[in-house]
């Protein structure tokens, strides 16, 4: 498999089952709070030395960015179960053509996307109604952005080729480089150079190029059998394919889900600014609370997609247990902690007491149900794990979206329209999602425990 002695790859396809999952996960969780601290570098470093425009312009285009992001990273858990597959069956030329195919169609989009970007920016700043005062710099971030976006999906795929072959440390590490690389970017080129939010923008795609370029030096001078070749470089149309179904119900579920929030949101902007922000406050906690349950969930693809390859099956069933009771274990003892210290943990971000107390009210209602939540990521990651991506897929959309949207319409026009019930509008997508995503599961693996 390898042709040096020690490999930084993780062959899931045997060992302690909860250990390797806690040593694939950990990473990833660590990675995420790097990436949302890369997201939030670049509004703290306008608002304090740029200014309130320069802070609404980096505002107005987080949908924008983060749904680009969220399509593309479902596309990569593509890549991730096909790659995954196919090192676990120690298939070394599937897993070249696997890996030539993902960065050729890489390299493709980023050239598709940075043209596309840069001319629809002005549309869709429009489309959000972005007000003029705000509109010169949020067109100004958008284009540099979308100019360097390569990079960001070079690292992105990059970093998915490494997860399928139980690799998330030295990503984690590039990433930690380029986060601490772009914060200084972000001081040196506003407060010294005084380039305004373009200076901002300029930080990250420099950071993301960075990323991009250790990414592509490892997977090429890489002694293991997923290294990447130059000269090989081609898109094989059946691996593509096989990437396509995985990863586009993925990707597109992510994007509706993103989307659907904005929605949500204007139902809490009925209550006033104190009622928003207190809002706000729990959803930052929120995230927090998801991090461990995304990135098991992740883990719970690989581990699959692993075992499955190399026709593991009785691991398959146990690695998913295993994700379950990890992931449950661990948001419960988060849930716990947050419901005790709720008003510390929502005084992190406010001292506005009418603030805090519409925080504790979303947090102590919503914060256990998160328990469900951790059934539908992980029982989605199992599934894509096996090659079903587009069953998780309309499950989520049809939970997360269009019933939590019925659900608002009714509670808000029939029964009462108040913050706590509004609210508790993502509790009911979790739990409706939950039941039928394991009934799901059941009928469509769990007696069939033998089926690939």
């Amino acid at each position: 498999m390898s042709k040096e002695g020690k490999t930084a790859a993780k062959d899931m396809t045997k060992g302690n089952i909860p250990l390797l999952l806690i040593g694939f996960a950990v990473p990833l969780i660590f990675g995420n709070l790097f990436q949302m601290m890369y997201n939030t570098v670049d509004s703290l470093v306008v608002g304090n030395f740029v200014g309130k425009e320069a802070l609404a312009a980096v505002g107005a285009t987080t949908m924008v960015t983060n749904m680009l992001v969220f399509f593309f990273n479902g596309v990569s858990v593509g890549a991730g179960v096909v790659i995954s597959r196919f090192y676990g069956a120690k298939n070394e030329k599937n897993l070249h053509d696997a890996v030539e195919t993902t960065i050729f169609i890489t390299l493709v989009c980023g050239v598709l996307f940075t043209i596309i970007g840069i001319l629809l920016v002005k549309p869709m700043l429009l489309f959000m109604s972005t007000p003029d005062d705000v509109m010169g710099e949020a067109s100004t971030y958008l284009r540099i952005y979308f100019s360097g976006i390569a990079g960001l999906l070079i690292y992105n795929m990059g970093s998915g080729i490494l997860r399928a072959v139980g690799d998330t440390k030295r990503p984690l590490m590039f990433l930690i480089l380029t986060s601490v690389i772009n914060i200084i970017l972000d001081l040196f080129f506003v407060i010294v150079l005084h380039m305004g939010i373009a200076g901002v923008a300029y930080a990250t795609i420099i950071s993301q190029f960075i990323s991009a370029v250790l990414i592509l030096i490892l997977l090429t001078r890489s002694k293991e059998i997923y290294y990447l070749s130059w000269r090989d470089l081609h898109c094989n149309m059946n691996i593509l394919a096989n990437i396509l179904i995985i990863g586009l119900p993925t990707g597109i579920q992510a994007v509706v889900t993103s989307f659907s929030n904005v929605f949500v949101q204007s139902y809490i902007n009925h209550f006033g600014s104190a009622c928003m922000a207190g809002w706000s406050c729990y959803n930052k906690l929120d995230m927090f609370v998801m991090l461990p349950m995304q990135s098991i969930s992740q883990a719970a693809t690989t581990f699959v997609g692993q075992n499955i390859g190399a026709k593991r099956l009785d691991r398959v069933h146990k690695g998913t247990i295993s994700s379950l009771v990890l992931v449950e274990s661990i948001t419960l003892v988060f849930c716990t902690f947050l419901f005790v210290f709720a008003h510390n943990s929502i005084g992190i971000f406010t001292s506005d007491q009418e603030v805090i107390s519409f925080g504790i009210l979303f947090l102590r209602t919503n914060v256990f149900f998160l328990l469900f939540n951790c059934i539908n990521h992980t029982l989605a990651g199992a599934l894509r794990g096996r090659g079903d991506s587009t069953g998780p897929m309309i499950i989520m959309l049809v939970n997360f979206v269009l019933l939590r949207q019925i659900y608002l319409f009714i509670v808000t026009h029939f029964i009462a329209n108040e913050p706590q019930l509004v609210g508790f509008g993502y509790p009911v997508g979790w739990m409706a999602c939950c039941a039928i995503e394991i009934l799901y599961y059941y009928v469509r693996w769990g007696r069939k425990s033998k089926r690939i």
